[in-house]
């Protein structure tokens, strides 16, 4: 009897992993239809809009929403000066800031999914570091913003990120633990070869050294835009088209091994793909930190954890959240600037400190 008994409980006990896996993230996402994705993509949308048309608005020279609204629909004609000041300095520099909040923010729910860890961000492999690297031998070497300084940006976090995962990579598989340990020792190294640079450099380079690696969204260019949107937009549509995926390996790798899901070739692909979008924007801003752990977190807490949704709200959510974090840089300390990294360490610093002490052991028991 005991057995037969054994024989009919072992089916039971092979599946139960994966039912785990699936119900560490299937209980929040059973009403994620179509249309709810959809509906709150355009809710965040509209959302965006009015803080753009805000954004567009504050400044040295003042605009009201009003005109502003007014002179982009074509209702009214606008003065040349207005016209410079909104379209040529303002907007790009505000769809910048949107798109670099878009990709970090995304980026951070990806590493956070992938690495199963509530504390993982775009930064954690030290991508950033590597495309400071690139930038700042840029500028020491007199290159322009509009092409020299963000391709050699570029080049860095390439190097970099082809680097960590060439030493994380064990047996045609990556190590989780080892990916973010290579990523700190990375980020330090670079850190000392930055310092190197800084302290080498004469004074009329140092200031535009200190300000880009602190984010600087001043040199913002619409060739920025057309040289970035591509890209991202594919990798986007990559990421979300793995979004089931993404919900199972929270649960467990090996109750996604066992669901069907090729896991060393999606981190391959995820890893590589977010560092790529990650390098490309912030061969254009300069290093911004803490995006890609503050939104994903705040996002996860109003729409659930399923990344059907998840992913489309945090990064609309990312663009929304740096767009007025840079607006806040622009406008404290007017007519100076603050470099925007500095608002988002500032809010970014205690909610790390407030996910360390509180949800990291919600996600290690996952």
């Amino acid at each position: 009897m005991r057995d037969n008994e054994n024989q009919t409980r072992l089916p039971l006990r092979t599946r139960r992993p994966a039912e785990q896996g699936e119900a560490a993230w299937g209980k929040s996402g059973q009403g994620i239809t179509p249309l709810k994705v959809i509906y709150t993509g355009l809710i965040l949308s509209g959302i965006l809009l009015i803080i753009i048309l805000i954004s567009l608005s504050l400044g040295p020279a003042k605009i009201s929403v009003k005109d502003v609204v007014t002179w982009v629909t074509g209702h009214r004609s606008v003065d040349q000066t207005a016209w410079m000041i909104l379209f040529r300095i303002r907007l790009p520099r505000i769809l910048l800031a949107g798109l670099v909040g878009f990709t970090l923010s995304l980026g951070g729910v990806v590493f956070q999914a992938l690495l199963r860890n509530p504390l993982a961000e775009p930064f954690i492999l030290g991508v950033s570091s590597g495309a400071a690297v690139g930038a700042i031998t840029g500028i020491v070497f007199g290159l322009g913003f509009n092409l020299g300084v963000p391709l050699l940006s570029f080049l860095g976090a390439l190097l970099t990120i082809l680097l960590v995962m060439g030493i994380s990579s064990r047996h045609g598989g990556l190590e989780s633990s080892t990916l973010l340990l290579t990523g700190v020792i990375v980020n330090a190294f670079f850190t000392a070869v930055i310092m190197f640079f800084i302290a080498t450099t004469s004074d009329s380079r140092l200031h535009s050294m200190l300000f880009w690696l602190y984010g600087d969204l001043s040199q913002s260019r619409y060739v920025h835009l057309s040289i970035g949107i591509p890209p991202i937009l594919i990798v986007s549509a990559i990421i979300y088209f793995f979004s089931r995926h993404l919900n199972l390996i929270v649960g467990g790798e090996d109750s996604a091994l066992q669901m069907g899901v090729e896991v060393e070739l999606l981190k391959w692909i995820l890893f590589l793909g977010v560092s790529l979008m990650t390098g490309m924007v912030v061969s254009f801003s300069g290093i911004i930190g803490f995006v890609g752990l503050i939104v994903p977190h705040l996002m996860r807490m109003f729409f659930g954890p399923d990344h059907r949704l998840l992913i489309p709200a945090s990064a609309l959510g990312g663009a929304i959240f740096l767009i007025a974090a840079d607006t806040l840089a622009r406008m404290i300390l007017s007519p100076s600037e603050l470099p925007v990294g500095v608002i988002t360490a500032f809010l970014g610093a205690p909610f790390f400190i407030y996910l360390l002490k509180q949800r990291g052991s919600q996600w290690t028991q996952s």
